[in-house]
């Protein structure tokens, strides 16, 4: 955690303890060298930063639509993911959210919707993005509920769903194509370096067929072999693919 003279020092005492890190203050002679990541609050939104970002504006989780998508609510099912989750579905478990951008883009579609992420930190900046979610005008005139989060391996959480969902959606971290590829957003560079590659993914398909009502819905790069095998259906998106499994 880092304290920029801005804010209730309480705050980011609090998170620094439940996040169990050390909090560091700006005035510190060389804080930025103790520490690869900090979180702060800036502009009234939880940020993550990194020795690049200190004197920018910092990473967060963003809850507008993403370019090209619908502004309405709720928006059109008709991309590549909608038809990956079905007509019929109506509740949604993200098990690997983090970002969320794909998550609040389940949400704008109607779904309902829960997240599961395993880092801590970006879980704290999910949390931060959804509070702010509802806190939109549009969201409490249509008194919508933000998405649920829950913290911890997917693996261990998916068991024990007391309900099962429609779809679970999963977006395991692949490796990248070849090492010499293009530089990837900086955010997905930092969520790499939090979460490493998705070593256990296989063992989350898994647990993922087990738990849903219905059906997996897996997003992969366009390179990558299906992580389930042979899947029942598989919608192409740009450099990407839903592969679906459906429960038998």
């Amino acid at each position: 955690m880092l304290y920029e003279n801005q804010g209730e020092f309480l705050l980011y005492q609090h998170l620094a303890d439940q996040l169990a890190v050390p909090l560091r203050t700006a005035t510190e002679t060389h804080y930025d060298q103790h520490e690869t990541f900090f979180l702060s609050w800036r502009e009234g939104c939880l940020k993550l930063l990194d020795k690049d970002l200190l004197k920018k504006g910092g990473l967060t989780v963003g809850i507008g639509p993403r370019q090209g998508e619908q502004r309405s609510w709720p928006a059109p099912k008709d991309g590549a993911l909608a038809k990956a989750l079905g007509r019929k579905t109506k509740t949604v478990v993200d098990a690997t959210a983090g970002w969320g951008q794909d998550s609040l883009h389940i949400f704008r579609m109607g779904y309902e919707l829960l997240c599961i992420e395993r880092s801590p930190v970006m879980a704290q900046l999910l949390a931060d993005g959804f509070k702010r979610l509802a806190q939109e005008d549009w969201v409490q005139k249509l008194q919508l509920q933000a998405p649920s989060l829950l913290t911890g391996n997917a693996i261990d959480l998916l068991a024990t769903l007391a309900t099962p969902p429609d779809a679970v959606y999963l977006d395991p971290m692949f490796p990248p194509k070849r090492k010499k590829s293009a530089l990837a957003k900086k955010s997905m560079m930092i969520l790499r370096n939090l979460l490493g590659d998705d070593e256990d993914k296989e063992q989350l398909f898994a647990a993922a067929l087990n738990a849903t009502g219905k059906r997996v819905v897996v997003k992969s790069p366009d390179y990558a072999e299906p992580l389930g095998g042979k899947p029942n259906e598989s919608f192409q998106g740009k450099l990407l693919r839903y592969d679906v499994y459906l429960k038998g």
